[in-house]
């Protein structure tokens, strides 16, 4: 199964009009958070797959829409419909895979969708059950976490906004997802590391647009 991943940048090679020559092979497409919603109604609309994503600390017009806050200002007739679907604190299974979503970033200015590491962890509670259900049934907790902040001290920054949640090492360390993807980290360096093990999971940063071949990683020695 090959996996479109993007995050934080439109792309140029994906905001195309030849993304179906490009993309058209891919099974899924993964936001990882930071894109207007109107790129990613591009995507879904331009290679008819499935688009799973969470918003990240930019780009939150549409946040309390999809967070059912219904008390907080919103400019509905602005609203961008698109077929993509949000899965921040949430558990989705899309082409056979298990993904769940912790969208936001670490809290450095009191905005939206910021959190502390304990404000992360009581997030990470929602999913719990819905990931027992899936070991019981499906032998397996999840196959995907889909976030907008990296794990803590894995690709992440010095600066506050940028410092990674020590609460996804302790996910990875307790329910093993296969790959946690995250944006949030922009890479200027092609030389920048992308991608990283820690214990079982394979750790990536979509900025920009990242594929995963599942079949590839899955002869990966770690």
């Amino acid at each position: 199964m090959k996996i479109l991943c993007i995050s934080d940048q439109i792309d140029p090679l994906v905001y195309s009009p030849s993304i179906k020559e490009r993309f058209g092979g891919v099974d899924l497409v993964l936001c990882a958070g930071d894109l207007p919603m109107e790129y990613l109604d591009f995507v879904v609309s331009s290679l008819n797959k499935p688009l799973l994503f969470v918003f990240g600390n930019h780009d939150l017009s549409d946040f309390y829409y999809y967070r059912k806050d219904r008390s907080a200002p919103l400019q509905w007739e602005n609203r961008v419909f698109t077929g993509a679907t949000h899965v921040g604190s949430k558990i989705k299974t899309e082409e056979g895979l298990i993904v769940a979503g912790l969208g936001g970033s670490m809290q450095y200015n009191r905005g939206d969708n910021q959190y502390t590491n304990f404000q992360m962890y009581l997030e990470i509670l929602k999913l719990i059950p819905g990931m027992l259900i899936n070991r019981l049934f499906r032998g397996r907790y999840l196959d995907i976490l889909l976030t907008h902040a990296s794990p803590e001290h894995i690709h992440d920054r010095d600066d506050p906004c940028h410092r990674g949640f020590r609460a996804f090492l302790w996910f990875m360390r307790v329910f093993k997802p296969k790959y946690l993807i995250h944006g949030h980290i922009h890479l200027y360096d092609l030389s920048e590391v992308r991608t990283t093990w820690y214990e079982q999971t394979l750790v990536i940063n979509a900025y920009s647009h990242y594929i995963i071949d599942t079949e590839e990683h899955n002869h990966e020695q770690h």
